[in-house]
């Protein structure tokens, strides 16, 4: 399965999250703001970051634009509960595979992630 590192502020989500992603056999690192994530990418590496974009110190589009930069081979999955923020990451489709809008239900996550994933991989795959 997959490495994922959640971002999310709000510890209660993050918990719901990662025990979602963990249900499929994920192993899964949580940061609580961008700052921390970026941290947290330094230090092994990770086949998806999903991270919420409205957070203190450091949002989920400076992170993105962060990580892709320093880890192009990173899939990033945005989630957010704003249609202005949402408006924001809709010029940034060439380095984030997609935007979960909140709410959403844990199904829709997993699944989410499932398709995120096996795109990826396929991506990656080298052609036969």
């Amino acid at each position: 399965m997959a490495r994922i590192l959640l971002v999310d502020d709000e510890e209660p989500i993050r918990g719901f999250l990662k025990r979602g992603l963990e249900m499929d056999g994920h192993t899964v690192v949580t940061a609580i703001d961008g700052s921390d994530g970026l941290d947290r990418l330094s230090e092994t590496p990770f086949d998806l970051m999903l991270t919420d974009i409205r957070m203190p110190l450091m949002d989920g589009i400076a992170l993105a634009l962060a990580a892709k930069r320093d880890y192009p081979d990173l899939t990033i999955l945005l989630m957010t509960g704003f249609a202005d923020q949402r408006e924001r990451a809709r010029g940034l489709d060439a380095i984030v595979a997609d935007v979960l809008t909140k709410p959403f239900t844990l199904a829709d996550m997993r699944a989410t992630v499932s398709r995120i994933l096996r795109s990826a991989r396929a991506v990656a795959a080298p052609a036969r």
